[in-house]
């Protein structure tokens, strides 16, 4: 089997099953684990796929740069921040994360809600500006301008300060496997960080996210309330989560 054979092969498979364990796909095709492995690692390469112990699994669409991601999954985030919205109580403290779904949300909350948001996103800040009963407090850094975010140590410090209800969290990867992730290392730290600060944790996952995976962790699943997603629920990724889930109708 050529080299292009073996690719074309791995990603039928990973998109069958969601993943590749290299050790038994060898077996099965009676190709040494090393030519797996090799294949994977120039598949990870190009973007197609997330190696992890012992394979791999599905890349995020996530991790494409900020304006790509707008039209990505339009009509899923736009359930989600439906349902996520919903859970931003009056006179509540929510922290929202950035990213185009949080955007959405931001858009989605009620004009008359009285509330506070606490953000390290510009974007979702300006978004909630003729929303004249919620206060917003932005928390500055370093600008990760991938997601539109702040980051960094003076962003982790500020947040440090914030006791909120709930936050509102944006990854690029939701897996029973991996957890959490998102594809940049201090993202993934300021997000810890705003957890961290608030009573319950929500993820905002539209279906591309369901059972792919970046490179750096964010939380394991059981550090989180729920998982809002617009996928199926009889997806098996979703039923394997082992956490509860809010499905945005």
């Amino acid at each position: 089997m050529l080299a292009a054979q073996r690719r074309e092969l791995l990603l039928e498979r990973l998109a069958r099953d969601g993943k590749i364990i290299a050790k038994d796909l060898a077996a099965e095709l009676g190709l040494s684990e090393d030519s797996i492995r090799r294949d994977l690692r120039d598949l990870a390469a190009a973007g197609l796929c997330q190696r992890v112990y012992g394979g791999a699994l599905p890349a995020s669409p996530a991790i494409a740069d900020y304006a790509t991601r707008q039209s990505v999954q339009i009509s899923g985030k736009q359930r989600v921040a439906a349902a996520a919205a919903a859970l931003v109580r009056p006179g509540s403290t929510a922290i929202i994360d950035g990213g185009t779904t949080a955007l959405a949300v931001a858009r989605t909350l009620p004009p008359d809600l009285r509330a506070t948001v606490v953000t390290h996103s510009p974007t979702v800040a300006g978004a909630l500006a003729e929303h004249h009963d919620v206060e917003v407090y932005l928390i500055g850094g370093r600008l990760f301008k991938h997601s539109m975010v702040s980051c960094g140590a003076a962003a982790v410090e500020a947040a440090r300060s914030v006791n909120a209800d709930l936050f509102l969290l944006g990854v690029t990867g939701v897996h029973p496997d991996t957890g959490l992730t998102t594809d940049d290392a201090d993202e993934a730290a300021m997000k810890r960080t705003l957890a961290r600060q608030a009573a319950d944790t929500y993820v905002l996952a539209s279906s591309e996210k369901i059972g792919a995976a970046s490179r750096f962790s964010v939380l394991p699943l059981t550090e989180v309330a729920a998982v809002i997603t617009d996928a199926d629920p009889g997806n098996a990724t979703v039923r394997a989560l082992g956490i509860p889930v809010i499905h945005a109708p």
